[in-house]
């Protein structure tokens, strides 16, 4: 295991830690002043939702500690997951809180609601629940289909001023009232966590943009709809970025500068130049094909753990479906090859003109004595456990790195499992989730 994934891991599970005893203490304050069990399941919810929402800030701050060291589709999985739960944690706090009161006040849970909201920040903490619903609610996969990315971002920026109204509430709340310490340590973890995120997602962008001076040098068509983006700067050797990683670029032009995308890199950097391939799949990318040479950039990054340190064999298999050859590109030139080592690329197209990079690919085979292997067409037999036993000698002995559409690489996952590749030698980072 790596030192960043050790480092990553190790984290996790401070934060596991930390959750586990969150969810104790409303059970500790009982003993000594007994609820009903109603009462301690509005506790509970309302302490976990609350620390909850400081995890799920932690997994979106960019913190290079978790991108390096689990990979940036992890984190957002994780954030997926957690998002859901919290959310139900807090309207499990809000149904069970009113009906204990309702109960103990001899209220209809109507009256009990209206009573509880005169109380000190229910009404911010009421309008920060909305909110979260809402981000919740375009996060769903239907909705977020009809949204640019553009709007689903900015109706997640809501999120930050959802957990902004909430604190006080959190802090007047019976298990941290008039508790001095323990509502001092609540406000240092809450100004921790949005210390992480101010710094990775606002700051270090903001001195990297200044240190670097990145600008759009070149913009080259690759294939029909897909074009390759140069970025050159100053002192880019400092980023370390490394092949199979990827940059959010914000491209400061109108109708780009609000928004951050990912790409990674179709190539190293070399020099002080980088180069990110686009295909045009919505409104954003499609924007970012026609930049304008001269436009400013900043990048943050590089992320992504999809890295040769992931490597634990002699052999590699690359596979890329459609546009996702552009981290295998980028392997694909700089993984190392002692003699004796194999590596085989597997590009996977509908047609000859949407295959990108071909010559370069070629080239790099014969200069690496690898193999570039197009597979053209619609068959879904082309990524069979058969086919690719047949294509690839020794597959289940390799490192298998992936990247394409997720129904593409969800099938071909089912293929290499078939075909005895351990899900451990797998190695894959999705941004569409």
């Amino acid at each position: 295991m790596n030192r960043d994934r050790a480092t990553a891991e190790s984290v996790l599970g401070l934060l596991a830690v930390g959750g586990a005893a969150v969810a104790i203490w409303p059970l500790l304050v009982a003993v000594s002043a007994p609820v009903p069990v109603i009462g301690l399941v509005a506790h509970v919810s309302g302490m976990l939702a609350g620390y909850g929402v400081l995890v799920l800030l932690v997994l979106v701050s960019r913190w290079p500690v978790l991108e390096r060291g689990l990979g940036a589709d992890v984190m957002a999985r994780c954030h997926a997951v957690l998002g859901r739960s919290v959310l139900g944690l807090v309207l499990l706090h809000a149904v069970t809180a009113v009906l204990v009161w309702a109960q103990l006040t001899g209220q209809s849970p109507a009256d009990a609601l209206a009573e509880a909201l005169g109380w000190q920040g229910m009404v911010a903490a009421s309008v920060g629940t909305v909110l979260l619903c809402v981000a919740a609610g375009v996060s769903v996969r239907a909705a977020r289909r009809k949204l640019s990315h553009e709007t689903w971002h900015l109706v997640h920026l809501m999120t930050y001023l959802a957990v902004a109204l909430s604190f006080v509430h959190q802090l007047a709340g019976p298990d941290l009232a008039g508790r001095l310490v323990l509502q001092v340590l609540w406000s240092l973890l809450y100004t921790g966590t949005f210390g992480l995120v101010l710094t990775y997602r606002v700051l270090a962008p903001l001195r990297s943009a200044r240190r670097h001076r990145l600008r759009v040098v070149a913009v080259v068509p690759e294939a029909p709809g897909v074009v390759s983006v140069v970025v050159q700067g100053r002192l880019v050797h400092e980023l370390a970025a490394q092949s199979g990683q990827f940059f959010r670029w914000r491209f400061l032009t109108p109708g780009l500068w609000h928004a951050a995308h990912p790409f990674s890199l179709s190539a190293p950097p070399v020099g002080d130049r980088m180069r990110l391939t686009v295909k045009a799949l919505g409104d954003g990318s499609g924007r970012v094909q026609q930049v304008p040479i001269g436009t400013r950039v900043v990048a943050e990054g590089p992320y992504g753990a999809m890295t040769a340190v992931r490597r634990t064999r002699r052999d590699v298999l690359l596979v890329a479906g459609g546009v996702g050859i552009t981290p295998m590109r980028a392997l694909f030139e700089t993984l190392p090859l002692a003699p004796g080592q194999d590596l085989v690329l597997l590009y996977r197209a509908d047609d000859r003109d949407q295959v990108v990079f071909r010559a370069e690919l070629d080239a790099l085979a014969a200069e690496r004595q690898a193999r570039a292997v197009y597979l053209l067409g619609n068959n879904p037999d082309l990524l069979s456990p058969r086919s690719l036993t047949r294509l690839v000698a020794h597959l289940a002995e390799r490192d298998v790195y992936l990247c394409g559409p997720p129904g593409m690489t969800t099938a071909l996952r089912g293929s290499l499992a078939a075909a005895g590749v351990p899900e451990r030698h797998i190695h894959e980072e999705r941004f569409a989730l």
